[in-house]
């Protein structure tokens, strides 16, 4: 035999070698799909190594939803795979909704599972929450406050603790508000219920009565759940919130009383200095005037206005004058009077 036909035995065996490999690697699962009626052909198993997808993987999930009832396609599977998503959790979401009755297309699961990356939650989730509801306190207990306050009319303080009973609406589960929206929410129709109420008494006895407007709200419009009911776990009364708004009122009012009546206090000392100053300045205008009259009196003299008679009877007139002052402040002094 030539060299050339050594060559190509050469060459055959190692096909056959490959071809040998190939069965031996995927004649289980061809096989497993066969039996299942998930049929799927080894070059798509061959392929789908190729791209990197584990074709057990595919395979599995596959019979799964064709024993289920489920028409999805190797293809379909593959690209949500490639996308990054979770081909079992969309598989079991959509069995779970065909069980039970809910309408959920192989797209929309899909896009539930890539919207929920990352979240800590998935389609198969929201697909249980959807048939199964559950509750979510109001407000949250992790670290943060264990009751919802509100202040009624007359100023006593109420608090509650509720508990809201949902449903996932899958329809609105891509791009809706997130649990969180729904516990802000329903805190806020409590507090403006309570605000509404005449008196805490009206809590007290008719606390349904909170459930009853908070619901009429729609306060689940635009989120990825649906409020099926909002009952009020526990009502409890804290302080008086109103005498003490009163209280710090009264106390500001006082405050701002005492500091107009130091400005008046103030300004009536200011205007006290200021007379006293007058006075002062009228009593140096005295003296100034009184320092003219031996002047007036020498130029009198001298213009022959006024006599030598005159004047002593000028002076006499001041000595009596004098005399009847000091007399009269020595009566005063005597007497006791200031």
């Amino acid at each position: 035999m030539s060299m050339i036909g050594w060559i190509l035995i050469g060459i055959l065996l190692v096909v056959l070698l490959i071809v040998a490999a190939i069965l031996f690697n995927f004649i289980g699962l061809w096989i497993k799909a066969m039996i299942t009626g998930a049929a799927v052909s080894i070059l798509n198993l061959v392929a789908m190594r190729l791209r990197g997808i584990p074709p057990s993987l595919i395979v599995n999930t596959r019979i799964t939803a064709v024993r289920s009832g489920l028409s999805i396609s190797t293809a379909q599977l593959e690209s949500h795979f490639l996308a990054g998503g979770n081909i079992e959790h969309v598989v079991r979401a959509l069995v779970a909704a065909d069980r039970a009755g809910i309408p959920l297309t192989f797209n929309r699961a899909c896009a539930i599972d890539l919207a929920t990356i990352g979240t800590g939650k998935s389609v198969y989730e929201a697909v249980r929450t959807s048939v199964n509801p559950k509750v979510i306190d109001c407000p949250f207990q992790a670290g943060g406050p264990t009751y919802i306050a509100g202040v009624a009319k007359d100023g006593i303080t109420v608090k509650v603790k509720a508990r809201v009973t949902v449903r996932t609406n899958l329809e609105r589960f891509v791009g809706g508000a997130t649990e969180e929206t729904i516990v802000a929410r329903v805190g806020e129709g409590i507090v403006t219920t309570i605000g509404m109420a005449n008196t805490y008494k009206e809590v007290l006895e008719h606390p349904d009565r909170i459930s009853k407007i908070v619901l009429q709200k729609g306060l689940d419009s635009g989120t990825a759940f649906e409020i099926l009911s909002i009952d009020i776990a526990e009502v409890i009364i804290g302080d008086n919130v109103g005498a003490k708004l009163q209280a710090e009122q009264a106390e500001a009012d006082k405050r701002v009383a005492q500091a107009k009546a130091e400005v008046r206090r103030a300004a009536a000392v200011a205007l006290e200095q200021e007379m006293k100053a007058r006075v002062e300045e009228m009593k140096a205008k005295v003296v100034e005037a009184e320092s003219q009259i031996p002047m007036a009196i020498a130029e009198a003299f001298k213009k022959g206005y006024l006599g030598v008679m005159d004047y002593y009877r000028l002076r006499n007139i001041q000595a009596d004058t004098q005399m009847r002052t000091s007399i009269a402040t020595e009566g005063s002094s005597s007497a006791g009077l200031p």
